[in-house]
Parts: C-alpha cells; sequence; structure tokens
C-alpha cells in the first residue's frame, strides 16, 4: 500500500493523506475542516476506486472557491494514479 499526503490550498483542510492499493483508495484523512463533512468523505470512498474517485468529485466547488475538500481530494488522487502509472511501467 502507498500511502501519499498533499498540502492543500485555499480550503479549510491544511493537508489530505490517503493510501492506495489496487487501484482503490483507503485511509483518507483529512487535517483540518469540518470533521463531520470531511470523516463523512472519507466514509464513503473507503475501498473505492480510484478513477471513480476523480471522476466523482473533480471540479465540485465550495462556496464559488474555485475548489473544494473534495475536488482537492479528487486532484491529488488523480496526480497519485499518475505516479503509479509511471512506477509500473
Amino acid at each position: 500500500m502507498q500511502t501519499y499526503s498533499v498540502q492543500t490550498q485555499g480550503i479549510c483542510p491544511s493537508m489530505i493523506a490517503f493510501a492506495l492499493q489496487d487501484g482503490k483508495i483507503y485511509d483518507i484523512k483529512f487535517t483540518g475542516g469540518c470533521p463531520g463533512n470531511t470523516a463523512a468523505i472519507a466514509k464513503l470512498l473507503q475501498g473505492t476506486d480510484a478513477q471513480r474517485v476523480v471522476d466523482l468529485l473533480k471540479g465540485n466547488d465550495c462556496g464559488g472557491k474555485g475548489t473544494s475538500c473534495a475536488d482537492q481530494l479528487a486532484t491529488a488522487v488523480e496526480q497519485a494514479l499518475a505516479i503509479e502509472a509511471k512506477r509500473n511501467k
């Protein structure tokens, strides 16, 4: 299982961490932000296909910020998938 963490920008959580294994996402943790919402996101996505996470959440906006917790998670997962694809070549 490969773990990733990213510093966020323009949203309440300062960091998002997660793990990928066999193309699925696990152990999502948001540092800061609304604990109820970020915990719900983590529970709902546990074990979900990582590309599906990107497809579902990328572009999700929070209050006109142009991004959101979900959007930045999707972007981070997309970047992690690209890293894993290069690693597996």
